[in-house]
């Protein structure tokens, strides 16, 4: 079954960065979306950037746009979000996704975005 395996979390201050990786592995067909989540303690799961498979289009939401760049390295089967200028607010679990769909016309913004299958998390915790 497909698996996908985050790292790069970890404690820094205000204004800091990170490179947070999804490594994906145990696929046949590679998925038409991918994409972060984060979770903040008592608050609901937030789509944060995704990315088309096909052709490398990227959606941001308006939280971390500007600061955050979700990348592909197809090569190595990767995913990658580049954090810098990092907040207090920035602090949850980060989540990688996939998703599979079998239309022509589907959607990988993160407002239309229904990943298939999650990765475990990694923590980032900003401190001010």
């Amino acid at each position: 079954q497909v698996q996908l395996a985050e790292s790069g979390g970890g404690s820094v201050h205000a204004g800091g960065s990170l490179r947070l990786s999804c490594a994906a592995s145990g696929y046949t067909r590679s998925p038409s979306c991918m994409g972060w989540f984060r979770q903040a303690p008592g608050k609901e799961r937030e789509g944060i950037a995704s990315i088309y498979i096909r052709g490398g289009s990227t959606s941001y939401a308006d939280s971390v746009k500007g600061r955050f760049t979700i990348s592909l390295d197809n090569v190595k089967n990767t995913l990658y979000l580049q954090m810098n200028s990092l907040k207090p607010e920035d602090t949850a679990m980060y989540y990688c996704a996939a998703g599979w769909s079998t239309y022509s016309d589907y959607r990988c913004e993160i407002y239309a975005f229904g990943p298939n299958v999650w990765g475990q998390g990694t923590q980032v915790t900003v401190s001010s």
